[in-house]
């Protein structure tokens, strides 16, 4: 098992390139399903949760062909199974994203339930109700969503009683082969969603509303091939932003997408951070001071983002001044709070709100991560930390950060990855 020794102290300073977006890369992963044919998706990032989804895929009988550019090519021409099976789906929530495509594709599913990290309840009720309305029948079995459409998917309105990004997922690209026309209401308007959606219309759906919180789909007989070019990952770019800031330093960030990132960066501004942006580029400069403490609250997209919120109350650690962080998106989202109370911070936690009174220096400690974003939070912890610390259980980590520990060398972090 890896592990990430930090020795902290040191104000980051330098340049990092963006990778592509995890959460953006795995539904539209799974839209190879849907293609009898050939498919290439760009700006793929090295994550555990895309080698699963790869070998999830795999398993169905999807050729796969990687190169070393960060791109695959996908050919479900001899797609052969329509089983996600427990052993690959219980490592990875999101593969719950795949059972939309084998609906509109096969018109029969079998999903094992999911698993992933352990941030509290995030139920595939609301996808099941909502592929219910395209004529979809359900049952739970031996843990598995076992999916059905005799004849078909057909067109409906789906209004969504909770925003749910990969709900919306889900019925987008069922909807995408449907007969006739489907209407997402309450739809998730996150990037990634309006990434899906652009993907599909590359390989050749019919979808109009694409940023909005309403869809309209008119269903197409088939998909073909194509290429699409997956967006940058914003909260990897908030990450290292979060990072340099909390350290006093200062970093530039290239390949990403300012614009999806407005939340972010508004709440860096207030913490005291200068910031310049391009059309794919985002600098930061503390100047040498200690970052301000900010109040949060977590909300969808356009609001601050739940995968944000960790990486904030270990910046309001050692801010100036008292910050409150709220989440309202999962329960059971604030694992990290003990670990860093364990380096000395100033956290007091009550129900789902974090109250921070920031302190000059945090020190280092032995700390285990608990989910990913959590282990983010660490990290930028143990940046900030007198002495040494040591982040177990990393493979949290490295579900949704490429080479983090060489990135942030690159920004001149004292951080290895130790084998144990």
């Amino acid at each position: 098992m890896d592990r990430l020794l930090i020795r902290g102290g040191r104000q980051l300073s330098g340049e990092v390139k963006v990778s592509g977006a995890k959460n953006a890369a795995l539904p539209i992963l799974a839209t190879a399903l849907m293609v009898p044919g050939k498919v290439r998706f760009e700006n793929l990032p090295h994550l555990n949760d895309v080698t699963t989804m790869l070998q999830l895929l795999g398993r169905m009988g999807v050729e796969v062909l990687l190169d070393d550019t960060g791109s695959v090519e996908l050919d479900a021409s001899h797609m052969n199974s329509i089983v996600a099976p427990y052993d690959l789906v219980r490592t990875m929530r999101a593969s719950i994203v795949v059972l939309g495509p084998l609906l509109a594709r096969a018109h029969e599913a079998e999903v094992s339930l999911p698993g992933g990290c352990a941030i509290g309840a995030r139920p595939v009720n609301l996808h099941v109700k909502a592929l219910e309305r395209l004529g979809v029948e359900f049952e739970v079995t031996d843990g598995y969503i076992k999916g059905r459409a005799p004849g078909g998917l057909v067109g409906g309105k789906v209004l969504f009683e909770k925003i749910t990004v990969t709900g919306t997922e889900n019925v987008l690209m069922a909807a995408a082969l449907a007969k006739g026309e489907t209407i997402i209401e309450n739809a998730a308007r996150e990037p990634e969603v309006s990434d899906l959606a652009d993907c599909l219309v590359a390989l050749g759906a019919k979808i109009e509303g694409i940023g909005s919180d309403t869809l309209c789909i008119q269903g197409v007989e088939q998909l073909h091939g194509g290429t699409h070019r997956i967006i940058p990952d914003r909260i990897e770019a908030g990450t290292f932003l979060v990072a340099a800031a909390a350290t006093g330093g200062s970093c530039t960030l290239t390949d990403c997408e300012p614009k999806h990132m407005d939340a972010t960066l508004l709440k860096l501004e207030e913490a005291g951070a200068h910031i310049d942006r391009t059309d794919t580029t985002i600098s930061l400069d503390m100047q040498g001071r200690r970052p301000k403490a900010v109040d949060i609250t977590t909300v969808e997209y356009p609001g601050f983002a739940t995968d944000m919120q960790a990486q904030f109350v270990a910046l309001n650690a050692v801010a100036e001044g008292s910050g409150r962080v709220t989440e309202t998106i999962f329960e059971n989202r604030m694992m990290h709070i003990p670990e860093m109370q364990r380096m000395g911070a100033k956290i007091d936690l009550h129900g789902a709100t974090a109250s921070t009174t920031g302190v000059d220096r945090l020190k280092g400690a032995p700390v285990m991560s608990t989910d990913l974003r959590a282990s983010a939070s660490l990290v930028i912890a143990g940046l900030v930390a007198d002495g040494e610390t040591v982040v177990d259980r990393v493979y949290h980590i490295d579900r949704g950060y490429e080479r983090i520990e060489e990135k942030l060398r690159r920004l001149g972090a004292d951080i290895e990855r130790v084998r144990v």
